[in-house]
């Protein structure tokens, strides 16, 4: 999967994703410009310790981008498309197109590929969901209707108990 940010302007948002594209092997892809600098402790932090895991490049524009991938099959995300990211099918090498926080994507753009456009339901009245919280969700969409292909679906148990905490009791 591709997870592309056009101008993403919050620096913790990008980090937040950052790490999700490093736990499912999702490539990031920015376009400049961005409201953060890569070096800044915000978005760091909130990548944690996966930024040796992480995929990701970033591009002057949109266009650079289509340059590089021309044949890329693109999913926009907005509040203003006209069905839902569940109605859609995704394919391994998909691209998840998201805008920044404050504006999403240009209806300029959106005009263009309003057949590629989905969106996540929300109750009427609500502006949009907190960027990083969408591209989870239909990223997992995506990697869910790939049966979670190269990605780890069951956990073990270590054997090793952190301390006993008192609302263990009522388990």
């Amino acid at each position: 999967m591709h997870i592309v940010l056009m101008n993403p302007e919050i620096p913790q948002n990008t980090g937040n994703i950052a790490r999700t594209c490093a736990a499912t092997g999702a490539t990031l892809h920015l376009i400049k410009p961005l409201g953060f600098s890569l070096a800044d402790k915000y978005l760091k932090r909130a990548g944690l310790d996966y930024w040796n895991m992480l995929t990701f490049a970033q591009y002057e524009s949109f266009e650079s981008l289509i340059s590089i991938y021309p044949a890329a099959r693109m999913h926009f995300l907005s509040t203003k498309a006209p069905r839902c990211y569940t109605a859609a099918t995704y394919h391994p090498d998909d691209f998840l197109v998201f805008g920044c926080e404050t504006k999403g994507l240009p209806e300029s753009l959106l005009s263009r590929v309003y057949d590629r456009c989905v969106r996540i339901p929300m109750i009427d009245g609500a502006r949009s969901l907190n960027l990083s919280n969408a591209v989870a969700i239909v990223t997992y969409e995506a990697l869910r209707q790939q049966n979670f292909g190269g990605l780890q679906t069951d956990g073990t148990l270590t054997g090793r108990d952190d301390p006993a905490e008192p609302w263990m009791d009522y388990l």
